[in-house]
């Protein structure tokens, strides 16, 4: 992987074969804020919120991340990443969802975005999410 780090942003090209979301919640980024990213996957797997429960769908092969975004907050200290992923098959035909887990494919490129002054917590709703609770942050 390389990183560059300035200022309220983070830079990342990932390389073939990291896995998402663990790239994503390395301890390192602690809580950013945005993320956003585009490249390639394979072995996807996208989740559907059916109110109750994740509903997965696989997908084996190679796939264009057409838009990945979303935001990195924190439940009790530990990371947390809530992305939708957009992808594209070699036909053209688009795919989306939560995203639940990815293999880099050639390389992903992935931007984070720190929001000054803002805490992006996490707590569980009753529906089961975790559902976020933006606070001023302290200090």
């Amino acid at each position: 992987m390389l990183k560059v780090e300035t200022g309220s942003a983070v830079v990342v090209r990932c390389q073939d074969g990291e896995r998402l979301p663990e790239v994503l919640l390395r301890p390192e980024w602690g809580s950013l804020g945005l993320v956003a990213g585009i490249g390639m996957v394979r072995g996807l797997v996208l989740g559907y919120w059916d109110g109750t429960q994740y509903v997965e769908e696989r997908i084996p092969e190679p796939l264009e991340l057409l838009s990945l975004q979303g935001n990195l907050g924190d439940e009790g200290g530990k990371p947390v990443l809530h992305a939708h992923i957009v992808a594209g098959r070699e036909s053209g035909a688009a795919l989306g969802g939560h995203l639940l887990s990815a293999t880099v494919h050639n390389t992903a490129e992935i931007v984070f975005l720190r929001l000054p002054g803002v805490h992006l917590a996490r707590r569980r709703d009753p529906t089961g999410l975790l559902g976020l609770y933006p606070e001023a942050a302290e200090g």
